[in-house]
């Protein structure tokens, strides 16, 4: 990282990567750059090798009680995107059809709150979108209630990139399994931060993207799907195999991919995935919290601070929004940046409905997301700039 960078937007990506992501997608690429499962050289079998292993990888990560059980996961289920928002479209658009019916949330990003708009526009569906309590969190049991006979899909985000407040997705996939319903969860925010296991939440569709908590490239992330969850492929081309099939494969992982793989974001994932492991997931967490706290409560010591959501730090990620009065926060951002070197992300942040319902649209809030490179520096030096903007004007 520039030395004079504070870097506070990891809610956007992760930054910097890890240097082992930087090295193996340089490393594999250049050794191994070649199309997978098109050819039988030797080059593209090692290709084709990496990325079984990081759908494995992948699988198991996020299917730990089977694994613990000796149950094994099919790992042809993970199915690699280009980002959470590929994997949330291929998700609503392989589910919902006319005359159906689908559960939302008001915390939900535009990767989610967007593709539903146009299946209403388009073919007609019906969405049903709960409202959390005053602090962000969404009642399962308001889920039940808004489940109908014709709902098909529950789609809920898990953290949110405003406030960083984390759903029950244990409770809201409890209630689905009860009713009979999909449930797909947006992990972007998670994936990488918090232990997920599908199968203990009954999660039949889980997305998740790359470059955040994963600490892969940009352009990668993907769907893990429940071994007894049924989708729809919505996109179709070439898989390398069975060329002379006149329609797209209907076995996983060809039904929800089409085209060359994108070798070198995979490589990177993959090595992502394995400094997790190997920091250990716990520890990063820790970390992170432990400057959240500080910074939060630094930031709510300082007079015309208004903290967006809760301020519990239980059930959280390292997120968190403020605004400050007499100020656009849009204003706020770029002078944090050029005055003192620290990167922000302002405005609705991609989720206006959140922003809605904690009173802050239209000019947004600021967000502060702390990774694992950030240090208590870093927060003691966010915490003074704000000082010193709010001084400014009382």
């Amino acid at each position: 990282m520039n030395p004079e960078i504070i870097y506070l937007d990891n809610a956007a990506t992760s930054f910097p990567k890890p240097a082992i992501v930087h090295d193996t997608v340089r490393d594999f690429y250049r050794n191994n750059g070649v199309n997978p499962g098109r050819t039988g050289c030797d080059l593209a079998l090692n290709a084709e090798k990496m990325i079984h292993e990081t759908r494995k990888g992948f699988s198991d990560f996020f299917n730990r009680s089977l694994i613990e059980k000796g149950r094994e996961k099919d790992p042809n289920r993970l199915v690699f995107t280009m980002n959470a928002t590929m994997s949330l479209n291929l998700i609503i658009n392989g589910i919902l059809g006319p005359g159906d019916h689908a559960v939302s949330t008001w915390v939900e990003h535009n990767s989610v709150i967007r593709p539903l708009n146009h299946k209403i526009k388009d073919c007609g569906i019906e969405v049903t979108y709960v409202k959390p309590d005053s602090e962000g969190y969404v009642d399962p049991e308001e889920i039940r209630r808004a489940i109908r006979k014709n709902t098909r899909l529950v789609i809920v985000n898990h953290g949110s990139n405003v406030t960083g407040v984390v759903q029950d997705i244990k409770l809201i996939g409890k209630v689905c399994h009860e009713e009979g319903i999909p449930f797909a969860i947006d992990s972007a925010q998670t994936a990488g931060v918090i232990p997920i296991d599908m199968a203990d939440c009954h999660i039949d569709f889980l997305s998740f993207t790359g470059h955040k908590g994963l600490y892969g490239p940009t352009g990668t992330g993907g769907i893990c799907v429940a071994d007894d969850a049924e989708i729809k492929g919505t996109i179709y081309g070439g898989t390398g195999v069975r060329s002379a099939h006149p329609y797209h494969l209907d076995e996983y992982p060809y039904r929800l991919e089409a085209g060359t793989m994108n070798l070198a974001g995979i490589a990177g994932l993959h090595a992502g995935l394995s400094w997790v492991l190997d920091k250990g997931m716990e520890n990063i967490y820790t970390h992170e919290m432990k400057l959240m706290r500080k910074l939060q409560e630094g930031l709510l010591s300082i007079e015309n601070i208004t903290l967006c959501g809760t301020s519990n730090l239980k059930n959280r990620v390292a997120t968190l929004s403020v605004t400050l009065k007499n100020y656009d926060p849009s204003d706020v951002g770029t002078i944090l940046d050029v005055d003192y070197g620290i990167q922000t992300r302002t405005g609705l942040q991609c989720a206006p409905l959140i922003h809605e319902h904690h009173g802050t649209t239209p000019r947004g809030t600021i967000r502060f997301s702390i990774g694992p490179f950030n240090t208590e520096a870093h927060i003691t030096t966010a915490i003074a700039a704000m000082e010193e903007l709010a001084a400014d004007r009382p």
